[in-house]
């Protein structure tokens, strides 16, 4: 559905309500928003606008007696249309830096970044950090290299430019000379170096389409060796999440269905095939992404938020990084804390 048309008037009282809301996490009343907001209306006349923002849909009246809490669509007309999110300012982007220091010139592996990365998301913002590792089809290769073992099998070893090692058992029907690996690898090296894996695989298959007859013996072998360690270049989900017991205060004790929910949304987060299904659409969307409940389309989410955004090359980005908590959480810190700490990671992976 499209946003509502609000007047100027019922925005102020929307983001009013919307702001003590995620403060406080009680019901507002009105006499609160003309207290501590500059709204220079009565009481009654901000009741009466709250009612009709209750009608749209945007406010709920959860008794008779109590003041109004922000709906779904009430929190997802904030952030899209009332929200102002702030830049960080210069000694908290220092801190998340500080953070990283360690990793330079310390590591040119991938894997620790991602692991970093998402303990670090979990520290600031006190939610569950989560982070999506670059698609392994998405990753440029930097050297291939096969080592002989028996019985016609080879480890493969793919090392890609971000610094991952990928390690597969592949098998062939035909026999390969070991004295000709080297010139193998450099042969592969130079037809494949820089394609992302998925380029590699169609490389490999048009090269062996085109022309068998005039390739001499170690080019056909060093490609039916690529097909073979190619053709199994399906994706695996691999995601991080770190702060699992902040989920613990998040949903509030006091709820008898604590328990459950905890369950529940635990066993989301374990699920990896979830977690990458809902990334993944970070990947193909620009700037920051906010899910809200319901829209995160997995039952056991339905009362958490998640806000995501990718990392890597702005043209190409490569995975997600996000913090999953509570409907109430403060939008605005999150979402800086997440968009600035992105912009480090993709640094980083530059510079592996």
């Amino acid at each position: 559905m499209p946003p509502p048309d609000l007047s100027r008037r019922a925005r102020k009282i929307l983001h009013a309500v919307v702001s003590e809301y995620l403060r406080s996490g009680d019901a507002i009343g009105s006499r609160t928003i003309t207290r501590r907001h500059s709204i220079q209306l009565s009481p009654a006349t901000v009741r009466n606008v709250m009612a009709d923002l209750e009608d749209l849909g945007l406010l709920d009246q959860p008794h008779t007696s109590a003041g109004r809490v922000p709906t779904e669509s009430g929190l997802r007309f904030f952030i899209d249309s009332l929200l102002t999110v702030r830049s960080l300012g210069p000694k908290e982007k220092e801190e998340i830096r500080q953070r990283f220091d360690e990793l330079k010139g310390a590591t040119d592996n991938l894997d620790d970044v991602v692991r970093r990365t998402s303990k670090i998301l979990s520290e600031l913002t006190m939610h569950a950090g989560i982070v999506l590792a670059p698609d392994p089809a998405m990753q440029r290769l930097r050297h291939i290299e096969f080592r002989p073992l028996h019985g016609g099998k080879f480890l493969c070893i793919l090392v890609t430019t971000e610094g991952r090692v990928e390690n597969r058992l592949i098998e062939v029907d035909f026999q390969v000379d070991a004295s000709r690996l080297e010139r193998i690898h450099n042969y592969l090296d130079e037809l494949l170096g820089g394609l992302d894996l998925n380029e590699v695989r169609q490389r490999v298959l048009s090269a062996l389409g085109a022309e068998k007859d005039r390739y001499d013996s170690l080019v056909a072998d060093a490609l039916r060796l690529g097909k073979a360690a190619f053709d199994q270049a399906e994706r695996s989900a691999d995601v991080v999440v770190t702060g699992q017991a902040n989920l613990l205060d998040d949903l509030g004790r006091a709820d008898p269905s604590y328990v459950e929910r905890i369950r529940n949304l635990l066993r989301a987060l374990e699920d990896k095939e979830i977690m990458v299904k809902l990334l993944d659409q970070t990947l193909d969307a620009e700037g920051i992404r906010v899910f809200l409940g319901a829209e995160n389309s997995f039952d056991a989410l339905g009362e958490s938020s998640l806000v995501a955004v990718s990392y890597g090359p702005e043209e190409r980005p490569i995975g997600a990084i996000a913090v999953i908590g509570p409907m109430r959480m403060n939008y605005g810190k999150v979402m800086s804390i997440v968009d600035f700490t992105a912009d480090v990671v993709s640094e980083i992976i530059s510079e592996l």
